[in-house]
């Protein structure tokens, strides 16, 4: 993908992004080890059989497992030589409706007051939320102190307190964001595919589902705020498979630092200011920020720095770090661009700011191999977790999986996520993944056909063949919406 596309998103081993479409993690984000023959498939096909290696019945995951995960993910809407222990600080509390410290435990009574599915479904032309993802608005799953995300979240804010510097807390705030604040405020430029409504979630013309949380960054130093923490729920329309999920969670941080510790780069821009020795200061010091926090996350680890490349920042890098043997990219950040500074009315100062994915952390850390999981209401899945406590998730019976294969001629202005998109509104989270098997042009016709394997899997119970023949068929005729011609 061209890197000027790309938002907080590190590129994770062995992924290439199709489509151009805009990268996104949810966090651990593309997990498919299979390299497919491209073989002819009969349309429609049902194959309740697995294929060998998924011949299992039980969740399994181990270590190894869980770095599959991560070896195979794809990207992250994501945003350090020495590990720093500090200690005095504590999180800001200042009075909002929005905003709690990291020990407040009634985080989640706000952040579920956008639990209101009217809010984002209209008949506005351009209002692209299907029901089914303004049913996840306000769930507030990063608030929960006894949910992998939440634990996760806590563990960050907990390092960020030990920290000399004060950093507010923002955890509850609206999902609903202007254009202007989720892509101009941050140099996205008008072509950046994640503009498309084939990736995002858009409320009106001007108005749609935050796809960062990097959309909050402005008004908050626009607000004066000199050093914060920004966590919440994220959406994006995405491909379907067990690390992809169309709402996600991320943790956005910032500094700026005093103007007097800058005043010997007054004045400089571009290369003069990325040249000087304030703005290696400022990379230093997120450098060994962010290698603290690895450290607090993960114990004492081998790290690396990558330059990278995002719109709001420059410098820019990627963190990978040694995990289990296995190098793992984990966030990207960077020094503030003077630009976004500038919008954001705090051109006189300058600083840092990171971004991570929590789904990212949580699936590492705790070893879940299924996306779908966090979202449960499974008390299997819940009661496994304590507040503060990483405890790796013990698998419980998987239901078996109905294979069911779907080709099309497609148009020239095909999207795959229109496509992933509209099973999902159709079948919901028992779509486990969609998967591309066969792709090939016919030069008589100068048609390109694709041929799609959609697994069918719910976690709660066993599907049946009807059912699903059913869901297969409503796909079969709702895809010619999309200008498609079913085989």
């Amino acid at each position: 993908m061209n890197k000027t596309h790309r938002q907080w998103l590190p590129l994770f081993p062995n992924h290439t992004t199709t489509n151009n479409r805009q990268p996104s993690l949810s966090d651990a984000r593309h997990i498919d080890g299979h390299n497919h023959r491209r073989t002819r498939y009969t349309p429609d096909t049902d194959r309740r059989t697995p294929p060998p290696e998924a011949q299992n019945d039980t969740m399994k995951i181990s270590t190894a497992a869980a770095l599959a995960v991560t070896s195979f993910a794809g990207t992250c809407h994501c945003w350090s030589a020495t590990f720093h222990r500090h200690s005095g600080a504590a999180f800001s509390t200042r009075p909002s409706t929005f905003l709690f410290s990291a020990v407040e435990d009634t985080a989640t009574a706000p952040a579920t007051k956008y639990a209101d599915p009217a809010r984002y479904l209209s008949d506005h032309p351009n209002n692209n939320v299907p029901p089914h993802i303004a049913a996840l608005v306000g769930k507030g799953l990063h608030t929960r102190p006894s949910h992998p995300i939440g634990i996760i979240r806590s563990k960050i804010q907990e390092y960020f307190a030990s920290l000399p510097v004060q950093y507010t807390v923002y955890d509850a705030e609206d999902p609903i964001v202007t254009t202007t604040q989720c892509f101009d405020d941050l140099r996205i430029p008008p072509d950046h595919p994640g503009r498309s409504p084939s990736d995002t979630y858009y409320i009106d013309d001007a108005t749609l589902l935050r796809t960062h949380t990097s959309a909050h960054q402005s008004e908050h130093l626009r607000s004066g705020a000199d050093a914060f923490l920004c966590a919440g729920d994220v959406y994006r329309r995405d491909e379907i498979d067990s690390s992809h999920y169309p709402a996600f969670h991320q943790l956005e941080g910032v500094r700026l630092f005093p103007v007097e510790d800058m005043k010997g780069a007054e004045g400089l821009k571009g290369e003069a200011w990325t040249d000087s020795p304030e703005c290696k200061a400022i990379a230093d010091d997120l450098k060994a920020t962010l290698e603290g926090l690895m450290d607090h996350l993960f114990g004492e680890t081998e790290k690396r720095w990558n330059e990278d490349y995002f719109p709001f920042t420059t410098p820019s890098y990627e963190l990978e770090i040694k995990y289990e043997g296995e190098w793992l990219e984990v966030l990207g950040c960077g020094v503030v661009h003077e630009e976004v500074l500038q919008m954001a009315d705090r051109g006189d100062r300058r600083g840092w700011a990171f971004g991570l994915g929590l789904e990212r952390l949580a699936m590492i850390l705790f070893e879940i191999p299924d996306i779908r999981l966090f979202w449960t209401e499974d008390e299997r899945f819940h009661s496994q977790f304590r507040e503060g406590e990483i405890t790796k998730f013990q698998s419980y019976s998987k239901y078996p999986p109905v294979y069911k294969d779907i080709a099309f001629w497609i148009p020239d202005n095909f999207v795959e996520n229109d496509f992933f998109e509209m099973a999902r509104g159709i079948a919901g989270d028992i779509v486990e993944k969609m998967e591309l098997i066969d792709e090939f042009t016919n030069p008589k016709k100068g048609k390109t056909s694709k041929c799609y394997r959609i697994t069918y899997r719910s976690m709660d119970r066993s599907l049946t063949n009807e059912e699903i023949d059913a869901l297969q068929d409503e796909l079969r005729e709702k895809v010619a919406d999309l200008g498609v011609e079913v085989r």
